[in-house]
């Protein structure tokens, strides 16, 4: 039993994260084993062995906390998610700034919001007032007056879609 603890007490710090996790929460049961070490000893061992539980749930808490954003959606999932539940589910759904400045910011943009998608959002931008309103309004007649003449099928597309905006809010 002693050199189970003299092994946990000479890990280097590099592998700290390779230690099972089960032989560092039976320290109590280690240090109590060990009659043959003075109490001034059995302190110390006591704090190096408190010091690796913590480093060693520290980077299984790091690990953890790294997982979920992985797992998380991303921004165009969660804004277009937030617009489906206000369509669709009023009782649950709240107000949340960001996911409304990012369908603002991309509202013309026929990659990030879909066909649907957009037909729902402009029911959304009905309920638009004050500064918001105003300034969406002017972000699609520049949008408009910016892409006039061009050609390409995504400027025309966007373009089609600022007519739809301005339409609805003036």
């Amino acid at each position: 039993m002693a050199y189970q603890v003299i092994l946990l007490t000479q890990i280097p710090k590099a592998s700290i994260a390779t230690v099972n996790l089960d032989d560092v929460k039976k320290k109590d049961e280690l240090i109590e084993g060990e009659e043959d070490l003075s109490p001034e000893e059995k302190r110390v061992l006591e704090r190096k062995l408190k010091k690796i539980l913590k480093q060693k749930l520290k980077a299984k808490l790091k690990a953890e906390a790294l997982e979920p954003q992985a797992s998380k959606p991303i921004a165009p999932q969660q804004a277009l998610d937030y617009l489906t539940c206000w369509a669709e589910n009023r009782k649950e759904w709240r107000f949340q700034k960001t996911r409304q400045t990012w369908l603002l910011q991309h509202m013309f943009d026929s990659d990030k919001i879909p066909e649907g998608k957009f037909t729902v959002l402009l029911s959304y931008l009905e309920g638009l007032r004050g500064l918001s309103r105003d300034t969406t309004v002017q972000k699609a007649e520049n949008l408009i007056r910016d892409h006039e003449g061009d050609e390409d099928v995504e400027a025309q597309q966007k373009m089609k879609r600022a007519r739809e905006i301005i339409q609805l809010l003036c």
